[in-house]
């Protein structure tokens, strides 16, 4: 299974906003899609950054409710780890494990197509399993 896969189910739509939206902005936008990250993209819709709960968490943290007011582009974060759409889910899992992060976005021909998270991946990984083990059964069982 590949992030192809993913997109095909629950949709392609990604949640975007610009360098210069402040913390508070992309933080309403978090709250009210009930997401947990936003790609950052600028000029011609070219990913630039991606921003979590967890950067908002480390702003408040350091700076209190003024860094609410900080902008995207000082606090987010710039080497975004992208993958494909043919990128497998045992990819995904190694590559997220490992750089100890929750949302990846999918990037085509150069464009945003998508973003996948960790529960994306392990909910599709755990179908899949699934999968090979009613069609072991069913082989033993008719072997």
């Amino acid at each position: 299974m590949n992030v192809a896969s993913i997109l095909k189910v629950k949709g392609k739509s990604v949640a975007t906003a610009r360098s210069d939206d402040t913390v508070q902005d992309v933080a309403q936008k978090l709250a009210s899609r009930k997401i947990g990250a936003i790609v950052i993209v600028g000029d011609g819709g070219h990913v630039v950054g991606i921003i979590s709960e967890r950067d908002i968490i480390r702003v408040i943290a350091e700076q209190g409710a003024g860094g609410l007011g900080k902008l995207v582009g000082d606090v987010m974060t710039k080497n975004v780890m992208t993958c494909s759409q043919a990128s497998t889910l045992d990819q995904m899992m190694s590559v997220m494990t490992q750089g100890r992060f929750r949302h990846v976005p999918v990037i085509e021909d150069g464009a945003l197509v998508g973003i996948i998270s960790i529960g994306d991946v392990v909910k599709h990984h755990i179908a899949e399993v699934e999968m090979e083990v009613t069609a072991m059964r069913d082989y033993l069982a008719t072997g």
